[in-house]
């Protein structure tokens, strides 16, 4: 259940190890949380060519250096990739009553890696080797009903119009039977969103909804340029700011492509709500022409993303929390009728890299490999 990173992975592996699988996604796309959009903002479409000139509204970097079983997935599927830019001074805005200043850009140790194409297009390798008549999008997952010989899924159907005008009035609903289910959603979205007959063991279900989702209460912003014209100034593209609206920005150009800068948002959620989105983009944009001069004043396409209002990954809890990586929970019951056939493989569920790209991949093969220990008995 879920076409994210975590799922596609243990498709992936199910399907090389000739197991029976279907893998379930609410949304009309794959990817969840990693979403790469093209330079004008356009939203690729399923199983459609990856494009050099992509940029991550989710997460962007990994470290080869010590999250060896991604780097190794990232070798297996011959993706490229290249080293975050960091030549070059930063910028650093320290108070409103104060300009900003030049200074020292730090180099991050191990290197900070992204790949060309986005991080889409790891999701998208895995997506092409899978049978897609097995990865099915707009099947929400309402109901799991545990019995002494299946688990019966209560699923709710959408077409792609019916999801984006939010139209609930029209949906179907059908009934599937499974031996097992791997929960390839975060903790908190599992509890809040999905009923479970009979119900979890409530200290399960509380750690669960105490696990904080990685990038439930983030948002980013793109600035696309032609060029980066930062680096002709000797800058990196990297700024720190306590003025805001983005606290952190980096250079998020790609090699054979626009150039672009980004930045996280530093006010919450409650905030960013009570704006437009034009109006974000404005102080963005003006932010920008602060820190790396005028040319930053029209870019050619400039988006956000809020992930605190997608319902795929946020709850309303998620708009209260710090944003920090959360401590790993249990990833199944350990009594009852859910104990052997119900494991968590989402990202939150990792026992080395929770929240990070590499704790999807370490998440979804340990719990693949309890599946198959599970029916092989």
């Amino acid at each position: 259940m879920g076409g994210g990173l975590s799922g596609l992975y243990a498709a992936y592996l199910l399907e090389k190890k000739g197991i029976d699988y279907v893998l379930l996604e609410a949304r009309h796309r794959i990817g969840g949380r990693i979403q790469s959009v093209a330079s004008n903002g356009s939203k690729p479409l399923l199983g459609m060519k990856t494009s050099v000139d992509r940029f991550d509204l989710g997460p962007s970097w990994f470290w080869p250096d010590f999250q060896q079983q991604l780097s190794q997935l990232v070798e297996e599927l011959e993706l490229e990739r290249f080293a975050q830019f960091e030549d070059g001074d930063m910028m650093v805005e320290r108070s409103v009553n104060e300009a900003p200043i030049r200074t020292r850009s730090y180099v991050n140790s191990p290197t900070s890696m992204r790949l060309l194409g986005g991080m889409s297009a790891l999701t998208d390798a895995l997506y092409q080797r899978l049978d897609p008549k097995r990865v099915l999008t707009g099947h929400k997952v309402r109901q799991l009903r545990k019995t002494e010989q299946t688990i019966e899924l209560n699923i709710e159907l959408n077409s792609e119009l019916d999801f984006e005008a939010n139209n609930q009035d029209d949906s179907k609903e059908t009934t599937w039977s499974a031996s097992h289910v791997l929960l390839a959603m975060p903790p908190r979205l599992v509890e809040h969103n999905i009923e479970f007959i009979p119900a979890l063991p409530q200290d399960l279900v509380k750690q669960w909804r105490a696990t904080a989702t990685w990038m439930a209460p983030h948002a980013k912003y793109f600035a696309v340029y032609d060029t980066p014209f930062w680096r002709e100034q000797g800058l990196s593209g990297s700024a720190n700011s306590a003025r805001g609206p983005l606290t952190e920005i980096h250079d998020a150009t790609a090699p054979g492509g626009h150039a672009a800068l980004f930045g996280f948002f530093g006010i919450p959620p409650h905030v960013r709500q009570s704006v437009t989105e034009d109006e974000l983009k404005r102080h963005c944009r003006a932010q920008l022409v602060r820190l790396f001069g005028v040319q930053a004043e029209t870019p050619v396409a400039d988006f956000f993303k809020d992930w605190s209002q997608d319902p795929f990954t946020a709850t309303t809890i998620d708009a209260k929390s710090d944003g920090q990586h959360a401590t790993t929970p249990p990833s199944k019951a350990t009594t009852g009728l859910w104990q052997d056939h119900l494991v968590g493989i989402a990202s939150e569920w990792s026992r080395q890299f929770p929240g990070y790209v590499a704790g999807a991949i370490e998440a979804a093969s340990l719990g693949v490999q309890a599946l198959t220990e599970e029916i092989t008995k």
